[in-house]
């Protein structure tokens, strides 16, 4: 069994990328805090009840013409918050700095602790089968 099957590596190794991607999202809030009708955006946390119960849908492209899922600075594979309320100022921008930046803090804790469960649990299998 490769060790990308194995279901808590795999919903480890997303939450990192979520946080990656999400950490880009946040950055580009930041970048347009001054562009009149800029709306902030953030990333909605990965489901992980489809893994599991096993099931794993994709989305697949079946014509070259058309246009893949998700539009700019986020993932397809993860979708966008729509539920926060976000303050507006009168140039319709509803960056505020600092949210985004104790976004981007815990965004950064939160990632450490997810790289460093999967480095530890790769040492376990390592320590299991001998070559650690």
């Amino acid at each position: 069994m490769p060790i990308s099957d194995i279901p808590i590596l795999s919903m480890l190794r997303t939450r990192m990328q979520w946080h990656q991607v999400r950490q880009r999202v946040l950055a580009e809030n930041v970048a347009n805090a001054d562009t009149p009708n800029y709306q902030a955006r953030d990333l909605a946390p990965p489901d992980f009840q489809r893994e599991l119960s096993g099931a794993s849908l994709a989305l697949t492209r079946t014509e070259p013409g058309h246009i893949g899922a998700g539009s700019g600075g986020g993932d397809a594979r993860f979708s966008t918050d729509e539920s926060a309320r976000y303050e507006v100022r009168p140039r319709g921008n509803s960056v505020t700095h600092e949210d985004e930046m104790m976004k981007v803090a815990s965004n950064q804790m939160d990632f450490e602790a997810v790289a460093s469960l999967y480095t530890h649990s790769l040492a376990l299998i390592k320590l299991a089968i001998g070559k650690a």
